[in-house]
């Protein structure tokens, strides 16, 4: 097996995340980190024992093959497109970027340099959010046609003054939008399709001490007829739960994402293992609690944050050596990016808008 040898773009929380998920990878390893404080990019590498790259670009040339971008979410153009100019394939954090445009200068670069790039959005891989996936793909629920997704979340002042860019439109060019609900809208898209008109609201209701939204309201309407409610917070202490329902014309189908306080890279760990809350498939009734037992037990088994960060790494690692489009293609993320930005420009115009 041809080894991938990876490189890390910045040496934040997630990054350290991403080092460890990496030890996990057959076929893959660590091979550097570049961000721009020297100091602190010296002091993550000797941690990890890998080198401390002057720049990006000296990274490809040392014969780096893959880059993973886990900086603030405004660099992750300029960084995606000099990794990829470099020679490098990219894995870039969620969101994809802050607009479309931005997503699209960055597929156009992979295009030009013959790389692949993919978006991390490793939730896809929970047991309990593949059994969703493999319900409606075997007909089990009929054709999707109404979903919802609710996120009530928390994140206090000591989150916010965590990282100089955070709560900022500036630094983090938006709020719970951007950071936390990426991974399930893009839950959402991938098991409804894609997405044709946005009526949405947002506002900050109680983080008086930032500047972006805190909480976000839409109700949508699918290209394939069908409709959905999106809900997320960051309002709800101490945590409460995210989840995604999808219902067919014959059943429903569900998935509790996320439960407990929400998971934040280096401050607090996952709460609880994702579970299917909601399963009415007729003869399937009792399967939930198996599962259950099931989810809890290899969830305390492991440490489900690298375990499901390391899935999508081997994922995009296997799509290099097979030249083929990662399971979270660029795609994918633009998808999610257009969604967030249809519902910003909603909710600033009052107007329903379709995502670009």
């Amino acid at each position: 097996m041809r080894i991938i040898k990876f490189g890390l773009v910045t040496y934040g929380k997630v990054a350290r995340l991403q080092a460890k998920a990496l030890a996990r990878v057959e076929g893959s390893e660590l091979a550097g980190v570049w961000g721009r404080d020297p100091a602190k990019s010296a002091a993550f590498a000797a941690d990890f024992g890998v080198e401390s790259f002057g720049s990006i670009e000296a990274m490809g040339r040392a014969g780096v093959d893959a880059a993973i971008v886990s900086s603030p979410h405004p660099l992750h153009r300029e960084q995606t497109v000099a990794a990829l100019e470099a020679g490098m394939h990219v894995l870039v954090e969620k969101p994809m970027a802050l607009t479309t445009a931005d997503c699209d200068a960055m597929i156009a670069a992979a295009k030009k340099a013959g790389r692949r790039l993919g978006v991390i959005s490793q939730r896809r891989w929970f047991p309990a959010v593949r059994r969703v996936r493999e319900a409606i793909d075997a007909g089990k629920i009929g054709d999707p046609v109404l979903a919802d997704v609710v996120m009530f979340g928390w994140r206090d002042e000591a989150y916010y003054r965590s990282d100089p860019w955070r709560g900022s439109w500036k630094g983090e060019g938006g709020g719970v939008l951007v950071n936390q609900a990426p991974h399930q809208l893009d839950l959402l898209l991938w098991l409804m399709g894609p997405v044709e008109e946005v009526q949405a609201y947002w506002s900050n209701l109680n983080h008086p001490y930032i500047e972006v939204e805190d909480t976000a309201v839409a109700s949508l309407r699918f290209k394939s007829g069908a409709l959905g409610s999106i809900l997320v917070s960051n309002s709800q202490k101490p945590g409460i739960y995210a989840k995604v329902h999808i219902h067919g014309r014959n059943g429903a189908t569900g998935v509790q994402t996320d439960g407990g306080m929400m998971f934040v890279p280096g401050l607090a760990a996952m709460g609880e293992p994702a579970l299917n809350d909601l399963w009415t498939i007729a003869g399937e009734e009792k399967l939930p609690a198996l599962w259950e037992t099931k989810d809890r037990s290899f969830f305390a088994s492991t440490d489900p944050a690298e375990h499901f960060h390391a899935l999508q790494i081997a994922d995009f690692a296997a799509a290099v050596r097979e030249d083929r489009e990662p399971s979270v293609s660029a795609a994918d993320g633009r998808a999610t990016t257009a969604l967030i930005e249809a519902i910003y420009e909603s909710g600033r115009t009052g107007r329903p808008i379709r995502p670009r």
